[in-house]
């Protein structure tokens, strides 16, 4: 992945957690009281936010024993919604580091790492085996990744046969030049 790195510093913050936390702290609330509603603003920052996850997400129909991957999940906002919401076990990748050590501090936050595990990962070279999960999406991820056959080669490879998979996103798919992170 060719802008892996450029990618992954255009998302880092430096003390993410520590502006979450002071944040949190500011709407009257503690970490042990906040709730993955009080999160959705600064956890699901694509377009449409929560509704759109809502929206998006109850299409898929993932059952109540499904395994589901959130491939680029951020601070793992859509991940605790389908956990929560579905009661799945869900497992994200992103490239971010930061995003990772954040999201699963806010998944313990909001008792919930028991159902999810977020591993930094390039959504091209996964460190999952084939047939590993019944289902999958992403949300705002392609975009910033120039090899879409690799991206949509490496899902096909970790999903079991008959897996439903759904893609939120902005992407072209025509020759040309783009600069990478989008937007």
């Amino acid at each position: 992945m060719s802008n892996y790195k450029a990618v992954s510093e255009h998302y880092l913050h430096g003390d993410l957690l520590k502006a979450i936390q002071t944040a949190i702290s500011e709407l009257g609330k503690t970490i042990d009281s906040i709730t993955i509603e009080d999160l959705a603003p600064v956890d699901e920052f694509h377009i449409g936010g929560r509704q759109a996850t809502e929206h998006f997400v109850d299409q898929l129909n993932f059952s109540k024993q499904d395994h589901v991957l959130d491939v680029g999940c951020g601070l793992g906002g859509a991940s605790r919604y389908v956990a929560h919401r579905y009661n799945n076990q869900v497992t994200g990748i992103d490239l971010t580091e930061e995003y990772i050590e954040t999201g699963n501090a806010l998944c313990a936050w909001v008792k919930l790492h028991k159902h999810i595990s977020l591993h930094q990962a390039s959504a091209l070279s996964m460190p999952f085996q084939d047939k590993t999960f019944d289902g999958a999406y992403m949300m705002h991820v392609g975009m910033n990744i120039d090899d879409k056959a690799e991206l949509f080669k490496e899902i096909y490879r970790v999903l079991r046969p008959g897996a439903s998979f759904g893609v939120y996103d902005v992407m072209r798919n025509k020759a040309g030049e783009l600069i990478f992170p989008v937007p």
